[in-house]
């Protein structure tokens, strides 16, 4: 794996300004995530994680501090279409069919229609929905939509993957799946990946890295570099060192919880 900084924050805080006070969403977070890593960010509800996302995406702005996304700003990472954004539902056009969904993104910059189609074939090869190019998003499970979704975030080949909680809703049975294809995935491509959730599990078995957050501001309370290897069978979340992992994310959860 690279050392190279794919995504580097230094001091990042945001505040928005309501009608009646002003709300600390972020607070001095800084972190450097390195080419080729999947990191997870877990933490309460409201704690920020989505808001970090979103700066990186220059969805938002921060308030105070300094953030490079790929050597550039998140404006000009944005403009360069470094980054691919998976969001917590699936957001596909209802009349498009699934490849036409895919193609989206490729329309909007222009691509060839041969370069089009064989990008098409390919990222939908790589999340296993080969031979569903002509179906539409509602005769598909929501968890076959969350894989178009992805599909689609994948198309234009991004370094970066942001992924917030796309998984969330759907059972644990799926989710398993989805987590296994996910991580034959990220090794297939090697992209790096900033994957928000509320599951200790799912961040433990994904994960290079595991950024425990606090509740709001949100801080950084714990940074995880985990020793599990790269295979990893859904088997292997009954061993000792996954479960050492989860427990130090617990504890993490539990000092930011009591955080003063």
């Amino acid at each position: 794996m690279s050392s190279e900084n794919m995504i580097s924050a230094k001091s990042i805080s945001l505040r928005f300004d309501t009608e009646d006070s002003v709300v600390n969403a972020l607070q001095n977070v800084s972190i450097n995530i390195s080419r080729g890593e999947f990191v997870s960010f877990i933490g309460p509800s409201g704690c920020g994680k989505t808001t970090f996302l979103r700066i990186i995406a220059d969805l938002e702005r921060p308030t105070e501090g300094e953030i490079e996304v790929n050597g550039m700003t998140p404006e000009e990472a944005r403009r360069a279409r470094a980054y691919g954004y998976v969001f917590q539902a699936p957001g596909l056009y209802p009349w498009r069919t699934i490849a036409a969904n895919v193609r989206l993104p490729l329309e909007i910059m222009k691509y060839s229609r041969a370069e089009i189609s064989e990008r098409i074939q390919r990222v939908l090869s790589l999340v296993e929905l080969n031979g569903f190019e002509k179906k539409f998003p509602w005769q598909l499970s929501g968890g076959m939509q969350q894989r178009v979704s992805i599909a689609r975030a994948l198309s234009f080949d991004a370094d970066i993957l942001l992924m917030d909680e796309p998984f969330g809703a759907l059972d644990e049975i799926v989710r398993d799946h989805l987590n296994l294809q996910l991580l034959k995935l990220w090794l297939k491509t090697n992209k790096t990946i900033c994957f928000v959730t509320h599951s200790i599990p799912e961040a433990v078995y994904l994960s290079t890295k595991i950024v425990v957050m606090s509740p709001r501001p949100g801080r950084i309370i714990d940074v995880i570099d985990s020793a599990l290897p790269k295979q990893r069978p859904l088997e292997i979340r009954d061993t000792k060192p996954f479960i050492e992992i989860a427990q130090r994310v617990r504890e993490g959860l539990r000092k930011g919880q009591s955080y003063d």
